[in-house]
């Protein structure tokens, strides 16, 4: 298999450190540069917790980083306005980002899928690595067909930035696919506390816990008469996410078209 040379956009964020991790132990992957928000000059075997990484340099302005290295794939793990602007001038100079941030606006993912269409480039926006919760997206789709009375709940470590997680938002919006429009709960209830029922999604609702302690973890709540049905998946650690990484790289040297989810990779 041929060497596929990757830059690291937030190598010191716990994601970052673990992608970090996956590309120096993979054989085929190569780490050619990382992207951060400060050290630029430096070398990446200079800051903590990454002596073991030799040669690998460090910018913090993108273009130049692009300029200066040879590279196939940008991995990008930062937030959804710094990743949207590193997607894209990724794709301008025939860069194919692997982006797992969540939090992307209808028209940013819109103006992405138009770029990659232009450039012939692939690109892979994925709001879950983790395989076991792309499955559990999968599952739920198919439930739904069946369950129509349906509740997410997601949990998510306390400095998550969005709310809901884009896991649930994929989820919602493959169940939606699927399951007809229906208002949940009874017609005249009533909120005696604001958002006690959760965000409203085409009728159905979602719920989002922040509390340390947690990774990533959701739980999709069917409800028929006289049974109910969950189907639940739980991160434990930051690892659980590189499967879906490995995969994404290696399937988006391939594409010349976007992809929203992992799932539309997955056989």
């Amino acid at each position: 298999m041929n060497i596929i040379k990757i830059i690291i956009a937030g190598p010191r964020g716990r994601m970052g450190r673990e992608a970090v991790n996956l590309v120096m132990n993979t054989e085929h992957f190569e780490l050619a540069a990382v992207l951060d928000h400060k050290y630029e000059g430096m070398m990446l075997s200079d800051l903590e917790g990454f002596q073991a990484v030799s040669n690998v340099p460090v910018y913090t302005d993108i273009e130049k980083c692009l300029q200066d290295t040879e590279a196939d794939v940008l991995i990008d793990l930062t937030t959804p306005e710094v990743g949207a602007y590193h997607a894209k001038t990724a794709l301008n100079y025939g860069v194919r980002p692997v982006v797992g941030t969540t939090g992307f606006t209808t028209e940013q993912l819109q103006e992405l899928a138009e770029l990659c269409s232009e450039k012939e480039l692939g690109c892979i926006i994925a709001p879950n690595f983790a395989i076991g919760a792309v499955l559990m997206m999968k599952f739920s789709q198919m439930a739904a067909k069946y369950f129509h009375d349906v509740e997410i709940i997601e949990m998510h470590h306390d400095h998550k930035l969005d709310a809901p997680s884009g896991t649930a938002v994929k989820t919602a919006e493959m169940i939606s696919a699927v399951r007809e429009m229906k208002r949940q709960g009874h017609p005249n209830e009533k909120e005696t506390i604001e958002g006690a029922r959760g965000a409203d999604y085409n009728g159905m609702h979602i719920h989002s816990v922040r509390l340390p302690g947690l990774i990533a973890h959701q739980q999709v709540m069917f409800g028929s008469d006289g049974q109910t049905m969950t189907i639940r998946h739980d991160s434990y650690n930051r690892a659980s996410f590189m499967s879906g990484v490995k995969v994404a790289v290696e399937t988006v040297m391939k594409q010349n078209t976007f992809v929203y989810g992992l799932e539309n990779i997955l056989d």
